[in-house]
């Protein structure tokens, strides 16, 4: 590991341990630069071209992953910043389940990272034409995860026809899935 996904990597574990996760939307640090880290639209993450292999480290980084304005994504620390490539979507959906309670379906997503969300007002679903219109779940910090091959069939599972198009309701609201 270079020494600078070395140093990266202690100042996240330290950040990991504080309660709630890290604060990531109240840090602002200077950009530090760019590191080779790209995310490929499987959800593998490469480091200098290599796989990182240790799953704790990928979900490490996801928890201080952010998108930003200008639609770059950063690695974010309290007293760095650094810009890391996304081919399409940062995290992937790799299963999907409903959940019943109180008479209302409210649809659970599980991604690569080990977080499950709720598909919701706050977590809408939509499509993605550079996947074949496959499912995409918005989340925090500017984030987003695509269905997986596994994912989306089981999302189409839970479709209903209405007015000619596919749709999934999930904690009280409609999502199109096309």
């Amino acid at each position: 590991m270079s020494d600078s996904l070395d140093t990266l990597s202690r100042q996240l574990e330290a950040a990991r341990r504080a309660p709630g996760g890290p604060p990531v939307d109240h840090w602002d640090p200077p950009l530090s630069g760019d590191i080779d880290i790209r995310i490929l639209a499987d959800g593998s993450w490469l480091h200098e071209g290599d796989p990182i292999r240790r799953e704790a480290l990928v979900r490490l980084f996801a928890s201080i992953l952010r998108r930003e304005g200008d639609g770059a994504y950063y690695l974010v620390t309290p007293v760095e910043k650094w810009r890391i490539a996304v081919d399409l979507h940062p995290l992937v959906v790799e299963d999907v389940e409903a959940v019943e309670e109180d008479g209302e379906v409210t649809l659970l997503a599980s991604c690569n990272t080990g977080r499950q969300v709720a598909i919701d007002a706050d977590h809408p679903l939509f499509t993605e034409p550079a996947a074949a219109g496959a499912a995409v779940v918005r989340l925090e910090r500017g984030l987003t995860a695509l269905f997986s091959r596994k994912a989306w069939p089981r999302l189409v599972d839970l479709a209903v026809e209405e007015d000619g198009e596919s749709v999934v309701y999930s904690a009280g609201q409609r999502f199109p899935l096309a």
